[in-house]
């Protein structure tokens, strides 16, 4: 079943477009994966142990989930994504929950996530939903957030169905309001990691 959040339906003919049809796919399944291994390495270091716990907001198909449990198996990985077609596909399986992300705030996720992600979504989340979404999640987050973005300044391909334009200042403001501290390649610390960060480690 399909599901609608914003003008569009996330439904399988959706997922085998953007995520597995090689001819319309944005990224190539080993780009992910090295995505995924950058962030994991990044998490591990400033945490200073392995990881232990993700919630993936925009989840997909859970693809996060798999790659983190392949390398950290035991990790606990939580996602959540507006597609009734995922979590009927891989719900039970990947531990993905229904809910989008204008709702985070009233959905039961935990705290103190070692590490929070958001891939290749936010761009598609209105500006005060974005704002108020981001602020709570901060408030979850004990360790690394990513929070993979594209700006008016980027050369946007794939899906631009919904995409609110925003430049990079707009986006750091908001990180920034929810007292996240940038350390490079999307990548966000919470405020108790970045009290050990040095000057140059910061974006």
């Amino acid at each position: 079943m399909p599901a609608r959040a914003g003008g569009k339906a996330y439904d399988e003919a959706y997922f085998t477009r953007w995520y597995r049809d090689p001819r319309t796919r944005v990224h190539a399944p080993d780009d992910v994966r090295r995505k995924i291994r950058m962030v994991l390495a990044i998490s591990e270091r400033y945490l200073g142990r392995k990881l232990r716990s993700v919630l993936d907001v925009g989840a997909g198909e859970g693809t996060w989930g798999v790659e983190l449990r392949r390398l950290r198996p035991g990790i606990r990985y939580l996602g959540v994504d507006p597609s009734e077609y995922v979590v009927a596909r891989h719900g039970r399986r990947r531990n993905i929950r229904l809910g989008r992300f204008e709702e985070v705030h009233e959905l039961r996720l935990g705290r103190n996530h070692d590490l929070i992600v958001c891939a290749d979504m936010l761009q598609y989340i209105p500006d005060a939903a974005l704002t108020r979404g981001i602020t709570h999640l901060a408030s979850l987050l004990g360790g690394v957030a990513y929070l993979e973005a594209y700006t008016s300044g980027d050369e946007m391909e794939g899906d631009l169905d919904d995409w609110h334009p925003r430049t990079k200042a707009r986006y750091r403001r908001i990180f920034a309001g929810a007292g996240l501290t940038a350390c490079g390649s999307h990548c966000y610390l919470s405020g108790r990691l970045a009290q050990n960060a040095v000057e140059l480690e910061l974006a």
